[in-house]
């Protein structure tokens, strides 16, 4: 059974997330657990530095920490329940949708270090192009997605900022691994079964990534999938987007390093370009 962990927090993606989330549960089962994560940082939760500087006497010294400590203390507990609040309001999203396995986790701590405690438990994380502090940054990504993006080995889907009805699902291909892997995933999941399929490389062509191509597209014949190949001249960030922009897909699937680009730093720059201009959801594979 595939499991779910998404990544919930006080933003505009928020509801997304969860909607997106609701969709792959529906196409999966209304009984995939599912569990919204909120991580609070360790800056919402610190408590008052232990030193003050400057020429105030003791005594008023001693009376400031006191009330910056309790400021602190009260800061510390409105963000817990702030983020219990950003749980529940997620919770009614699914199960107004009919998802019923759903968890809730609060967490303090960094990000990654929390992922990487539990990523093992899940086969999909689902997270918000942008976070609270990127609202409204247009052009750019959320930091915790690239961090997360760089770190996770788990399928990343990229919520985009409003949902809507998936039924074409256009798959970026380059014939390298991370792209070969994206595609077989398609294939083989029930989470695509009766979309329908572009399969996209743009660029030059060789044998051994028209003969990627083919097999790539034989398995998702094969497994029932209503499948078109396309193979474009140009640029692939300019033709991916042009298609997305024409409406001829609903969601992106792309490996998230270029089959060229070196993938142990850096995520290759189509990818990155592709999640900051993209208006609809896209899932990354390693």
């Amino acid at each position: 059974m595939t499991k779910l962990i998404a990544l919930v927090d006080g933003s505009i993606y928020a509801a997304s997330v969860c909607e997106h989330v609701a969709w792959l549960a529906g196409r999966l089962g209304d009984d995939t657990p599912v569990t919204l994560l909120h991580v609070l940082g360790r800056r919402e939760t610190q408590s008052a530095p232990s030193d003050m500087s400057g020429a105030i006497k003791l005594g008023a010294r001693s009376s400031l920490l006191a009330e910056l400590s309790a400021l602190d203390e009260e800061r510390a507990k409105l963000a817990r329940k702030r983020g219990r609040a950003i749980l529940e309001d997620g919770e009614a999203i699914l199960r107004g949708a009919g998802v019923e396995a759903v968890t809730s986790r609060l967490r303090l701590g960094d990000l990654l270090e929390t992922l990487a405690d539990i990523e093992a438990e899940a086969d999909i994380l689902v997270i918000g192009k942008r976070g609270e502090a990127a609202d409204f940054a247009a052009g750019h990504l959320g930091s915790n997605l690239e961090r997360i993006a760089r770190a996770s080995h788990k399928p990343i889907l990229v919520a985009a900022r409003a949902f809507k009805p998936i039924e074409t699902v256009l798959i970026a291909f380059d014939g390298g691994p991370s792209s070969r892997k994206a595609a077989a995933h398609v294939a083989d999941s029930p989470l695509f079964r009766g979309l329908a399929c572009r399969l996209l490389m743009v660029g030059a062509e060789t044998k051994d990534s028209r003969r990627a191509l083919e097999e790539a597209a034989y398995h998702l014949r094969h497994s029932g999938m209503e499948t078109s190949v396309e193979v474009l001249p140009g640029q692939p960030e300019t033709e991916i987007a042009r298609i997305v922009e024409e409406g001829g897909a609903d969601l992106l699937v792309m490996g998230a390093y270029g089959h060229s680009r070196l993938r142990a730093l850096i995520l290759g720059s189509t990818t990155e370009e592709m999640l900051r201009s993209c208006r609809i959801p896209v899932m990354l594979f390693r």
